[in-house]
């Protein structure tokens, strides 16, 4: 998440962790840079009005370097050239400032969904669903308690159903950047996971990582 006005900046991301997201925060171009070369992302909120390096030409050099994460972009109200700039610069979509949460939350769903393939907000595999908008699982209909951490990988997992997800990928995508990262404790949380909703639910293909099969 890339936004320079510190107060908007903590909402967003304040919304985005209870949401159950893993936050990178950056506060000016160059960091964002940084973070966006060295790190694999699922979506990246950005704002166009940047200190140091400006949003869109940090997007434009993004996608020059083949970097094709989903972006949203963060525009000016009624500043049509900054919407038509940003997706011509290879935005994903826009939300124009001031915006309800509730809405980038929901178009933030709608590109990650798009960039796995997925149709829609609920992800089934059998009798489990996980839905994306409430963040809430469910087996045969009765509500599941997972923590922050076990909702991350099953999310992923279901997000990349019928792919070996590795380890160190499912570490990346649980963790924020300036957390310390443990491959190790995946294994708890695949073992928590399986306890939970079934022990056959996710495959170890061994040497490689994890699966759930897309026909389920």
């Amino acid at each position: 998440m890339v936004e320079d006005e510190t107060l908007l900046a903590r909402q967003i991301e304040t919304a985005l962790l209870d949401a159950r997201y893993a936050v990178d925060c950056a506060a000016d171009g160059e960091r964002a840079d940084f973070l966006g070369r060295t790190e694999r992302y699922d979506a990246i909120v950005l704002d166009l009005g940047l200190p140091k390096i400006d949003g869109l030409t940090l997007l434009r050099r993004w996608r020059d370097a083949g970097l094709f994460v989903p972006v949203l972009v963060l525009t000016a109200r009624g500043s049509w050239h900054e919407k038509v700039q940003g997706i011509d610069g290879g935005a994903d979509d826009y939300v124009s400032k001031p915006f309800r949460m509730e809405e980038l939350l929901a178009r933030l769903r709608a590109l990650i969904r798009r960039a796995s393939g997925q149709v829609t907000a609920e992800l089934r595999c059998g009798d489990l669903i996980l839905d994306s908008r409430s963040a809430k699982v469910t087996v045969a209909g009765m509500p599941v308690k997972l923590t922050g951490h076990e909702f991350r990988v099953l999310s992923y997992l279901m997000h990349h159903r019928g792919r070996v997800v590795s380890q160190a990928e499912l570490t990346e995508h649980i963790y924020a950047q300036n957390f310390d990262r443990d491959s190790n404790t995946v294994e708890v949380f695949i073992a928590r996971l399986r306890r939970k909703l079934g022990a056959s639910l996710i495959e170890t293909v061994r040497g490689l990582g994890y699966r759930i099969e897309a026909g389920q």
